[in-house]
């Protein structure tokens, strides 16, 4: 830590929001990006990090914001200044039953959100694989989706007010929980998805929801992702807004899962699709009425469960299939999204042209087609560790250019970061980009908050 920065840092921070040495927060989830930070800092206050900022804004000392450090694309590894981990930060401040809002610092953690939101009564319906670690504030950052996005929508559409410093210190806030607010430019969506670079998020207040008393789930086999985007219509056209969860995964992918958590595969079939319908009401007849539906269209290769058990165990292979996956190596990730009715061209068009680039090239594709988002990674023949990435950028550009030939975009829920706001100009025209330029440089003159990510 450099001398005079933290000299500095003890005018305005208690001795134990300065830290030593915390080299797990230098180096993200997937150990592919190290950085270095002059300063470790974890304040407990409101007032300590706008203090920090006034410091940094004045000095133009670059300032790295981080929650539970368990992004995918290198947006919170510093290069140099202060690591400001927001993790102190972890109170429910309150939660309004009448509203339907709970309000809560950035630095919680997402799964103690959803269990004060269930003592309560109530549903917080963000769900991720890495729920039991990652933060509100980083949720926030990278608009979030995970796996009921179908219903409920991304973290943009589940935040109602927030807390923010912006770079010179100033506290923005607006955390009253009002559902209707027509009073110009709603700031707020300019901090959802910016991944640290216009501000810190310290506080947000968020949507609630009826907890579900019914709940039906099944796994189905399709042959062909043609044929799952017809349940999908099917299934959307019947249920409407009780189909919370439309999650696909290739045969390989299942295999992956099934292998690594020691459970049998549901059916056998090219593709599979684990859907979950959610009723807010007791009903008796959901689970036959879907029952009924799938048998009269022809999706009789199905499996639906029959306690909370084997719920859990159809939604282990679900969720196991990334950390499956990671026995075959270090992989080239993708966090794509397509138009729902172009999904099965992408798939059949990427994998033909990648098979002709990288013959032998291994292809795992599961994510959430109710949504159009997948997570296509892709695994190179005999190179297992992290010199894989020596050919990222040739693979990133035949499955960027398929996905954007298909109407897709680059990055569904992960965000840009590092690794991929070269990308940013073939999703995003030079207008836009332009007008995200000068809303920084607005806000942040100095470029200190989080440089060298997401503009390119």
């Amino acid at each position: 830590m450099s001398s005079h920065i933290k000299a500095a840092l003890r005018q305005f921070l208690n001795a134990d929001e300065i830290i030593e040495s915390a080299p797990q927060w230098l180096t993200d989830q997937r150990c592919r990006y190290s950085g270095r930070a002059d300063a470790l800092v974890q304040p407990k206050s409101i007032n300590a990090v706008q203090q920090l900022m006034r410091f940094c804004f004045q000095n133009k000392i670059p300032v790295t914001p981080q929650g539970g450090n368990t992004g995918l694309c290198g947006a919170a590894v510093p290069d140099g200044g202060v690591l400001l981990n927001l993790s102190k930060l972890n109170r429910i401040r309150s939660i309004n039953l009448a509203d339907n809002a709970i309000t809560v610092d950035a630095g919680i953690v997402l799964q103690a959100v959803q269990q004060a939101a269930a003592a309560a009564g109530r549903l917080f319906p963000l769900s991720l694989a890495s729920e039991g670690s990652c933060q509100i504030g980083g949720n926030i950052a990278c608009n979030a989706g995970g796996l009921n996005v179908l219903r409920y929508g991304t973290m943009r559409d589940l935040v109602l007010g927030l807390e923010v410093v912006l770079p010179n210190g100033e506290l923005v806030q607006h955390l009253h929980p009002l559902h209707k607010n027509t009073t110009g430019y709603d700031l707020r969506h300019l901090f959802i998805g910016s991944e640290g670079t216009l501000g810190v998020v310290t506080g947000a207040v968020l949507k609630l929801f009826a907890l579900p008393k019914t709940v039906e789930t099944v796994w189905v086999g399709v042959d062909s992702i043609e044929q799952a985007v017809a349940l999908l219509t099917l299934v959307q056209g019947v249920f409407a807004e009780r189909l919370c969860s439309f999650e696909l995964a290739g045969r390989f992918a299942l295999a992956l899962s099934s292998d690594f958590s020691r459970i049998g595969k549901p059916v056998d079939a090219s593709w599979h699709i684990l859907l979950e319908l959610a009723d807010s009401m007791e009903s008796g007849s959901l689970g036959e009425e879907l029952a009924e539906l799938l048998l009269a269209h022809g999706f009789g290769n199905a499996v639906a469960a029959q306690s909370e058990t084997e719920r859990r165990v159809l939604w282990t292979l679900r969720e196991n299939i990334s950390a499956a996956q990671r026995n075959l190596g270090a992989s080239i990730k993708h966090d794509i999204a397509v138009p729902i009715a172009r999904a099965a061209e992408f798939v059949a068009g990427c994998e033909s042209a990648l098979q002709t680039a990288f013959p032998g090239i291994k292809i795992v594709v599961f994510g959430h087609l109710g949504d159009g988002s997948l997570h296509y990674n892709t695994f190179l023949p005999g190179v297992s560790d992290n010199g894989v990435y020596e050919y990222e950028d040739a693979v990133n550009t035949v499955v960027y250019e398929n996905v954007l030939a298909c109407g897709g975009t680059v990055a569904a829920e992960h965000g840009i970061g590092m690794v991929k706001k070269q990308w940013l100009p073939s999703v995003r025209s030079a207008a836009e980009i332009a007008l995200m330029r000068a809303v920084k440089a607005e806000l942040d003159p100095h470029n200190i908050m989080n440089p060298g990510k997401l503009l390119p």
